[in-house]
């Protein structure tokens, strides 16, 4: 009987360990994207609501990995009375910041309740413009799926409770072949309400995967909220200053 049980124990301890390799596989392309990120990317944020109104803002976004956090700006550039500039600050110990400026006032940081508001409301919100889960310590490798004509594995993340994040569980569909997300659901904390983000027009530029449109949906409710990407640089050569604090506030 001594022996049966020290063979389970064996067995559950390889189950274990083979699961946790298999999620920092799946977790090495994604993590490096972000690591290695240096970009700039210009188009347009649409919602559409349920009647079909369409409401758009112009917007540009940088994003340069520095050493121990990714800096991202974002910029809502039309109509003028929209202006706004939005500096998220990822770290991997969860540690985030978000500050947002407008013209004529000074720029301040978001508290976190906040991070789920966004320039057209909550679906595509500020949180949504990084991509923290990937450094939660909460990671694994569920099974192996498919996402249309994509072979995909899922991988399930869960923050700390010290990392800074509205979300309580982030589940993301990444093609097994390239490491790159073809779909997401986000669940908000507290309410349980799912977002999901679907990834059109993957594409490799400069060694780079990206995609041309990002659509997020609140489950279970009517409209939408499109990411559209119509030009950028994969290499852009961005420096710190392009992420200062005299940047976010000079309109």
């Amino acid at each position: 009987m001594k022996q049966a049980w020290i063979t389970l124990a064996v067995a559950i301890l390889l189950s274990h360990t083979a699961h946790a390799a298999d999620a920092a596989q799946v977790l090495a392309t994604p993590k490096q994207r972000i690591e290695t990120a240096d970009y700039r990317i210009s188009g347009r944020l649409v919602r559409v609501d349920g009647d079909g109104t369409r409401t758009t803002r112009g917007i540009t976004i940088k994003a340069r990995w520095f050493p121990g956090e990714l800096k991202v700006l974002v910029e809502i550039a039309s109509p003028a009375v929209a202006r706004e500039r939005i500096l998220l600050e990822m770290r991997p110990d969860g540690q985030n910041t978000i500050r947002v400026a407008r013209p004529g006032g000074a720029p301040a940081a978001l508290p976190v309740e906040r991070w789920s508001d966004g320039p057209l409301g909550p679906g595509f919100s500020y949180e949504d413009f990084i991509e923290p889960q990937y450094f939660w310590p909460g990671q694994a490798a569920t099974e192996k799926t498919r996402w249309g004509a994509r072979d995909c594995d899922m991988l399930k993340s869960t923050p700390a409770t010290t990392d800074r994040t509205r979300y309580a569980e982030v589940r993301t569909w990444l093609d097994h072949a390239i490491g790159f997300p073809v779909y997401v659901e986000k669940t908000a904390k507290g309410s349980g309400t799912i977002k999901e983000f679907t990834y059109f027009g993957l594409r490799h530029d400069q060694g780079v995967w990206s995609a041309s449109q990002v659509e997020a949906k609140v489950r279970g409710q009517a409209g939408t909220t499109l990411l559209i990407i119509e030009r950028g640089s994969a290499k852009a050569n961005l420096r710190a200053e392009d992420f200062s604090a005299a940047k976010l506030g000079n309109f």
